[in-house]
């Protein structure tokens, strides 16, 4: 049965590039697939847009494509990513020069275009997922507006010869999808393959996370090299069954429990995952070792998509101002917590205005509060204080009043940072796929 290798090359926009290179050096794979896009990282991208129309996709685009562009040409390997964000036309030309650069050629770099539903969303009376408002509500707000794509154009793009295929918004499964697709010739319609292609690309996305990293805990659950953590190769057959490996000698691991994890990973029912392509259902996948660092996983249906694409809609929610200040040894808790009182006060007299505060103790009770929080006395801890307000300016004032702290609140403070910056709500909303019309666009070099 023909058997088609995806190495997983990245899990969020920021990870690491060598477990990519290694993945291309030594992991016999024809695919190699970084998933880069998160709700908030497109909406931060289009922001990015607005400021410099040339800009708007990964900044490690340039990074990773210098990194494994030459080992992918020597080798055959296709490249297939979303690191186009808010402008995949840009991401391609970019690419193309770094292969000019170095002396690459014949390469085609096909970018996928459509996800941009700005105009869309704004012509539309449509509903808030989270809240049930109305997404008009949101007025001159809205700043970005990126429907999930499916796997059909990067099949298609495949098909047309691209060696290098460059997304923006799809859906995370869809990238490891597209190459099963063009390689297997899957119909769109068949979809229980495509539920148990889906079941594959949603197991390798997350890159590290399944080959330990996400899933370690000391002493609990150990696992050695975390340091040079192997990224996650895909074994796809020709019917969906998949057996997820690893580079021979990297670091992390590949188990049963790593990848049971992963399995039920931002999955809220595993019966009906909603996908642009297919209703995946994953409630009858199995999983058996099958040799060291290896897991083969069976299974998985599907039932018809629902004609409905997710949009993630990126918006001006607020500003928020944010002040840090640490203080240690002796009696470190109380000065910690008169220095928020203080803050508090001043807050209050000074009139800030604020619709939610933080006053907490990193250490203490930043993260459960002081109900579940433990009664031991650290030996330090790092003051926060963090509001939302409607204005830079107020959200300015917050971090200057903790660095008066300096000099005006309790002894041994130090090491103050301060911020204020603008945030990017994101809600969701569900727009026709017939409203929605994805393009590609080959470059060369």
């Amino acid at each position: 049965m023909k058997t088609i290798r995806l190495g997983a090359g990245a899990g969020y926009a920021g990870d690491r590039i060598e477990p990519a290179v290694e993945l291309a050096e030594h992991g016999d794979i024809g695919y190699l697939v970084f998933e880069c896009l998160a709700e908030r990282t497109i909406a931060l991208a289009q922001q990015a847009r607005l400021k410099d129309p040339a800009g708007g996709y990964d900044p490690l685009l340039r990074e990773r494509m210098k990194a494994v562009l030459p080992i992918c040409q020597a080798k055959g390997i296709r490249i297939v990513t979303n690191m186009g964000a808010a402008n995949p036309v840009a991401a391609a030309e970019q690419t193309r020069e770094v292969a000019r650069a170095l002396g690459l050629s014949g390469m085609k770099i096909a970018a996928v275009t459509g996800d941009d539903v700005l105009e869309v969303i704004k012509a539309g009376d449509y509903r808030i997922e989270e809240t049930g408002g109305a997404v008009s509500d949101l007025g001159n707000r809205i700043v970005s507006a990126n429907a999930y794509l499916g796997a059909a154009p990067i099949r298609d793009a495949l098909a047309g010869g691209a060696d290098v295929v460059i997304t923006g918004r799809v859906a995370d499964p869809a990238l490891f999808l597209g190459p099963l697709l063009y390689e297997f010739g899957w119909k769109l319609d068949d979809w229980d393959a495509l539920g148990r292609g889906t079941v594959a690309g949603h197991l390798l996305e997350c890159a590290g996370q399944i080959t330990g990293g996400y899933f370690a805990d000391p002493g609990v659950k150990d696992v050695a090299g975390l340091g040079r953590l192997g990224f996650p190769i895909g074994e796809v057959g020709a019917d969906g069954s998949l057996v997820v490996t690893k580079v021979d000698g990297s670091g992390g691991a590949v188990t049963l429990a790593t990848c049971k994890e992963q399995l039920i990973y931002e999955i809220h029912d595993p019966a009906r995952y909603f996908q642009p392509d297919v209703v995946a259902d994953f409630s009858d996948v199995s999983m058996h070792v099958v040799g060291p660092d290896r897991v083969r996983v069976e299974g998985g249906r599907g039932a018809p998509k629902t004609g409905l694409l997710k949009a993630s809609i990126g918006y001006l929610d607020s500003y928020v101002g944010e002040g840090q200040i640490s203080y240690a040894g002796p009696g470190a808790v109380a000065r910690g917590r008169l220095a928020l009182d203080i803050v508090r006060e001043r807050l209050a007299l000074t009139g800030v205005t604020t619709s939610e505060t933080r006053f907490e103790l990193i250490g203490v009770n930043a993260l459960h509060g002081d109900a579940l929080s433990g009664q031991g006395e650290p030996y330090e801890v790092r003051l926060r204080v963090v509001g939302r307000t409607d204005s830079l300016r107020e959200a300015m004032r917050i971090g200057n009043e903790v660095e008066t702290l300096y000099t005006n609140g309790p002894a041994g403070g130090g090491g103050v940072t301060k911020s204020a910056r603008e945030v990017i709500g994101v809600v969701s909303a569900l727009v026709p796929e017939a409203l929605v019309s994805p393009a590609i666009r080959v470059l060369e070099a």
